[in-house]
């Protein structure tokens, strides 16, 4: 895809050479858990929801949904639209929240609860589950990612390497640099690593957007014109139903089936942002709940702009590109926005310009990569050392040297893991991880959360239950979809599931779980305080209520 592949090399150092300084820069400033977990709580608001927006816009976010877009027209743009929504409800959440916890979201849900290590236990558990399945498919996708940019292709050959291990060589790098950000720099290390990406991503996103508009004289309406007409699709390219929630004529149980997955996945995308560990974790960086309000507003502006500019990324795409050229490199759309930064480029600068700026698309993919996975090591790591380490096996009381000592080598431990399953699943399409991990927020970390805090019946039991709960039904659920087993294309035959063709046993119709698992997970919460045999503690909820309310107490 690009012949002067030292260009992208080149940028991609740098890159990483100006993050590694931070890290050294970050190691040598942190000397506790504040700094450690938080951040020594120092980031302004506007500062930390920079690295909110960083932290949020993945690569699914940057090429995903472009690609859909460019794919689906109207249909990929109601992705933007879910995730842009699930900000209100953690507007009306976070400082509460903030209030309530120290570093992670056990430390919200154990405050007024008698029975703090079941609680944390379940916690944890939750926490390493989301933050593996979400971790996971940002680093198979670097790995493709990367691959793509360097011009890597199967059965031809990379500084001496075959394709396959020049790929699987990109996952373990990707992987160690994440380690090295966490277990080294902390919290502010992959703070600033995330700015950093947000400044690269909006900048980029910001010049490839005047690119395309330029091409036709920044009028929106020639562009989507001209998108429609290069997709195949017409003026169904413009209008919903192209891809979610499809009317299927003759049958009514699949339109059914259809407008119930879309619906689903929605919920999922919605309710499982203010429950996805890093995204938690981050509230506690800021010094107060105002702060941490604060910081949800810049989050939202910016990654309000950033979804807008997809429009014109997604149907710049597939007007200039064209859905044939697309779906030739990658048939999922991931490679539509670097593919449409080569033609903007050479558009505009020639052969050269095309292959800066599609150096430069590449570096700011690989940077939303980089941060997004710092930040769920760091999730993982926090929570095994503070919460499992430091408040169960340690009862509570101990040594901050400890602890950071144990954050660190569990830094290297899920890190180590999630190398070991990317480089298994490298050739395998885990792009439905992602949907997974927000519907497992959804249904085991949402009802805990928002029970815990306005409940007073609520008992470490219902916590337990709750969580158990959302997480088991999940799983299950997606294991019995079509996303594993039994869904085909139905022109060629192929299998559109984890699992070969021939392969079926699947009985649960819906791909995303969320529409099923999150009422699951809040009835298993609900009934576990009322079935249990605990007593709930109502002073303790009275404190809550008023450290949430006012901060007065907080960490």
């Amino acid at each position: 895809m690009i012949e002067h592949h030292g260009v992208a090399l080149a940028v991609f150092v740098a890159l990483i050479v100006l993050t590694l300084g931070i890290t050294v820069w970050a190691r040598a400033n942190t000397r506790g858990a504040d700094d450690f977990y938080a951040g020594g709580r120092t980031f302004s608001g506007p500062q930390n929801g920079i690295a909110l927006a960083g932290d949020y816009m993945s690569a699914a976010s940057f090429l995903g949904i472009a690609g859909i877009i460019a794919l689906s027209g109207y249909d990929g743009f109601l992705y933007s639209i879910g995730f842009l929504v699930a900000w209100l409800l953690a507007l009306l959440l976070v400082e509460m929240m903030r209030n309530a916890g120290r570093f992670t979201m056990a430390d919200v849900l154990s405050v007024r609860v008698r029975r703090q290590a079941p609680v944390r236990r379940a916690a944890v558990v939750s926490t390493v589950t989301v933050s593996v399945f979400y971790l996971l498919a940002q680093m198979v996708g670097a790995g493709a990612l990367v691959s793509l940019l360097l011009g890597i292709h199967s059965g031809e050959r990379f500084l001496m390497m075959s394709a396959g291990t020049a790929r699987t060589v990109t996952i373990v790098l990707v992987g160690a640099l994440m380690i090295f950000y966490v277990a080294f720099g902390g919290m502010k290390a992959t703070t600033w690593l995330q700015i950093i990406k947000t400044a690269l991503l909006l900048a980029g996103s910001v010049v490839l957007t005047a690119l395309v508009l330029g091409r036709f004289g920044f009028d929106v309406s020639s562009m989507l014109g001209s998108a429609a007409g290069s997709s195949g699709q017409g003026e169904a390219f413009l209008r919903p139903g192209l891809r979610y929630g499809q009317d299927v004529p003759g049958d009514a149980y699949r339109t059914i089936v259809n407008k119930l997955d879309f619906i689903s996945l929605a919920a999922a995308l919605v309710l499982g942002t203010v429950g996805l560990p890093h995204i938690v974790n981050r509230f506690f960086a800021v010094p107060d709940g105002r702060a941490a309000r604060t910081s949800v507003s810049w989050a939202i502006g910016l990654v309000g702009a950033f979804y807008l500019m997809t429009l014109a990324l997604g149907f710049g795409a597939a007007a200039l590109v064209g859905r044939d050229a697309i779906v030739a490199q990658d048939p999922s759309g991931n490679t539509a926005v670097p593919q449409l930064a080569q033609a903007a480029g050479e558009h505009v600068g020639g052969h050269l310009g095309g292959d800066l700026m599609l150096a430069f698309i590449g570096a700011v993919a690989f940077a939303t990569i980089l941060a997004v996975v710092s930040g769920l090591v760091l999730a993982s790591s926090t929570s095994l050392a503070h919460d499992y380490f430091g408040q169960v096996l340690m009862l509570g009381r101990p040594r901050e040297s400890q602890e950071v000592t144990v954050a660190r080598f569990a830094a290297f431990l899920v890190g180590a893991l999630a190398i070991a399953l990317a480089v298994v699943c490298r050739d395998l399409n885990v792009a439905f991880l992602v949907a997974l991990a927000f519907a497992m927020a959804a249904a085991a970390n949402l009802p805990a959360i928002v029970l815990s805090l306005f409940w007073r019946r609520f008992t470490s039991t219902g916590v337990v239950a709750g969580i158990y709960g959302g997480l088991v039904s999940s799983l299950v659920l997606v294991f019995f979809s079509p996303v594993v087993s039994g869904k085909t294309d139905p022109v060629t035959g192929e299998s559109l599931s984890l699992f070969p063709a021939g392969v079926d046993f699947h009985f649960f119709p819906l791909e995303n779980p969320g529409l099923v698992s999150i009422p699951v997970g809040f009835a298993c919460a609900v009934a576990g305080s009322l079935l249990g045999r605990e007593q709930p503690d109502r002073e303790r909820y009275d404190d809550l209520s008023v450290r949430a309310l006012t901060g007065a107490g907080s960490h």
